[in-house]
């Protein structure tokens, strides 16, 4: 149970403690500083509080979105904070210094009561932004706490009114929009100052920055007096908070087939599926369970199978929608949604397409399963591309280049986004496009058009990328260093070559290194064929390779290509040696292995996302990392070729291994109290 503290009695005809209680939090009521002391000091320290101004008026979805978010250890909108366990020491320094504040002479004197003096509204600081007065300092006393409040209303008591921007969409403003600007333009200085809002501040100066929502149109304000109460109500009934929660529900940024043919309906969906308790988790597995029968359909070979699982592709792409967006419209994020919501996309599109190709050979006997597996590896290495680009320049600075200036400019060109877009074959082009040749064509066909396309999206935007990072200035910080260092999931084999090689930088060596390393691998498993020793000596050159290619620190402009590279390699390499091999099983058990292998690189991904870092280097190390698996598959087919269904085996029980070490690591860890709650809001396509 939440607790929401008011810090001063209610104001009369206030549908605020009424609105407190719908959104779960249980109201108690403090009238000064050593109340709300007191108050804080009762709620269990593991419980979620909020302190509220009792002469808050704003929308209740400014309240949810402020007061309920699981994501944040502290968030703030003008009069209302709340903080979870982890902050809750510093919210109590923060009240301290809030209180003694207050008493300073010139500050209104005397502890803080509901109605403290007032003055103009403060702005509030956007994300990543430093609030006025605010200091860096983590180890600050109540001194600076008190030197950052009389700064803040220095700043308030000169400030202007403050306005609610709207975006492109009409919904979502930058955070610093606290309230209409109806409400303000009214009556001059219509907001009062809160206490609650010294807290916040108070909070950031002890470096606990609290996250400020984008509101948008929705009404956030403590009015000075009756009359800009009435205004502030008026503000509050003119905007229809329930339609802006359910377009807010949306990505702001998605694919053309998501935004216009499936959003437009499945967030009434997710909205149905709160009204009646369902939780985004709920959806999710649903989601799983209506791709896993389409797989199963497409596996008959039948044409009215081919035709079911083409239709319920498209239905568990409208229940994977809906999942992301019923998180957002009930703002229910939690770790074991945030590794559901990571892991099943790919379950149900890896298994789909293993459904087509058992459904080929039954329908006409056609093998294509090194198509299935070719898809699969391509999709996973532009999936790796994007992952890798985007860790080693979200932080870098002087982050600019020709390139990145003329894609923001055709960014005003509303159709030149949607084109892009379509280009890269997000998930939902390219479901419906597998679901629509599903039912008319053949798998066969599927697999050709899924492969075109997809190369031709990896050719875009990764030659979009190689040029960006050619063409711009930017310094890679030690974080971007490792994590591409952990994208790249080196083994023992790759780190006794670090041990002895130089640590001397060069600006290409390790994508040079890398892509010699995958294009030996590669080449020589192709050329010699399956049960030659020549794959497994090329196999050890690319071990050393790979090795030299980490022996620095990843900070060239194009070392963000070294861990696709691996993938590349190391995926490739298994479909060359099983489809080279003609052995019965060989493919479909090479693709249980790239499926494997492919879980635990996301699942590292994802770890990264969420600022947590790798799974254990001892799983790494017992897995082989990627050049180790690699020397492993190829000694294998070298040493199993004369035996009938050896190498299938091998594979078999390779996949096998691997699927349970990272299963068991994974699955402790994403239910563990300390799993984030990483959920993809960037609306970049999947």
């Amino acid at each position: 149970m939440s607790t929401a503290i008011l810090t001063g009695a209610p104001v009369a005809g206030s549908s605020l403690e009424d609105d407190l209680r719908s959104l779960g939090f249980a109201v108690r009521t403090a009238t000064e500083a050593a109340g709300v002391t007191a108050e804080l000091a009762a709620v269990p320290a593991h419980e979620r509080v909020a302190l509220v101004d009792p002469r808050f008026v704003g929308h209740v979805h400014a309240l949810r979105l402020a007061l309920t978010d699981p994501r944040f250890p502290a968030a703030t909108v003008r009069g209302a904070l709340t903080v979870q366990a982890e902050a809750r020491t510093a919210l109590t320094r923060a009240v301290t210094a809030a209180a003694a504040t207050a008493r300073t002479p010139g500050n209104g004197g005397g502890a803080p009561t509901a109605a403290p003096g007032v003055a103009t509204a403060p702005t509030a600081a956007a994300p990543g932004e430093a609030t006025d007065g605010a200091s860096p300092d983590r180890a600050a006393a109540v001194g600076v706490h008190a030197d950052a409040m009389a700064a803040h209303r220095s700043a308030t008591q000169a400030g202007e009114p403050v306005g609610a921007g709207h975006a492109a969409d009409g919904l979502v403003a930058p955070s610093r929009s606290v309230a209409p600007a109806g409400v303000a333009a009214t009556h001059g200085a219509a907001d009062a100052h809160s206490w609650v809002d010294d807290i916040a501040v108070a909070l950031d100066a002890d470096g606990v920055a609290p996250h400020r929502p984008e509101l948008g149109v929705l009404v956030a304000a403590v009015p000075v007096d009756d009359a800009a109460r009435a205004a502030a109500r008026d503000a509050v009934d003119a905007v229809d908070d329930e339609r802006v929660r359910l377009r807010s529900a949306v990505k702001s940024r998605d694919g053309f087939f998501t935004t216009f043919c499936i959003s437009p309906y499945s967030r009434y969906i997710a909205r149905w599926c709160a009204r009646r308790g369902l939780t985004p988790n709920h959806v999710t597995t649903a989601s799983l369970l209506t791709a896993l029968i389409a797989a199963a359909c497409a596996a008959t070979g039948t044409r009215p199978g081919f035709v079911a699982a083409g239709v319920l592709l498209i239905a568990s792409f409208v229940l994977d929608c809906t999942d992301g967006q019923l998180a957002r419209y009930s703002l229910q994020y939690s770790t074991l949604g945030a590794w559901l919501d990571a892991t099943f996309d790919r379950a149900k599109e890896y298994a789909y397409y293993a459904g087509l190709a058992l459904g080929a050979a039954r329908a006409d006997g056609d093998d294509v399963w090194a198509l299935a597996l070719g898809a699969m590896v391509l999709q996973t290495c532009r999936h790796v591309v994007d992952f890798a680009f985007n860790e080693a320049n979200h932080d870098a600075t002087g982050n600019t280049s020709p390139t990145a200036a003329l894609s923001g400019r055709l960014d005003s060109v509303g159709w030149t986004v949607w084109v892009r877009r379509m280009i890269v074959l997000p998930i939902g082009e390219r479901w419906a496009m597998i679901a629509v040749l599903t039912a008319f064509t053949t798998p066969r066909i599927t697999f050709y058009a899924l492969l075109v396309g997809c190369a031709l999206a990896a050719c875009y935007t990764t030659a979009g990328r190689v040029l960006r990072s050619l063409t711009r200035r930017a310094e890679r910080t030690d974080r971007a260093a490792g994590a591409l260092a952990e994208l790249v999931d080196s083994g023992p084999l790759a780190e006794l070559v670090v041990k002895a090689a130089p640590r001397g930088t060069s600006s290409y060596l390790a994508p040079l290194s890398a892509a010699l390393g995958t294009a030996v691998v590669l080449v020589g498993a192709a050329a010699a064929g399956f049960g030659s020793w020549v794959p497994v000596g090329c196999a050890v050159l690319y071990a050393v390779l790979a090795g030299v290619a980490v022996a620095a620190p990843l900070k060239g402009p194009l070392d963000w290509l070294v861990p696709p590279l691996f993938r590349a390699a190391e995926y490739g390499t298994i479909l060359i040696l099983a489809a080279c091999s003609e052995v019965n099983g060989a493919l479909p058990a090479a693709f249980g292995l790239v499926a494997a292998v492919a879980y635990h690189h996301y699942d590292t991904v994802y770890r990264i996302r969420g600022g947590t870092g790798a799974p254990p280097h001892r799983l790494v190390r017992a897995i082989g990392g990627h050049e180790g698996r690699t020397v492993v598959v190829t000694a294998a087919a070298a040493l199993l070729h004369h035996q009938n269904q050896g190498f299938t085996i091998a594979l078999t029980a390779l996949a096998a291994v691997l699927a349970l070490a990272v299963l068991i690591e994974s699955i402790r860890f994403w239910v563990s109290t300390g799993a984030p709650a990483v959920h993809d809001e960037s609306g970049e396509p999947a």
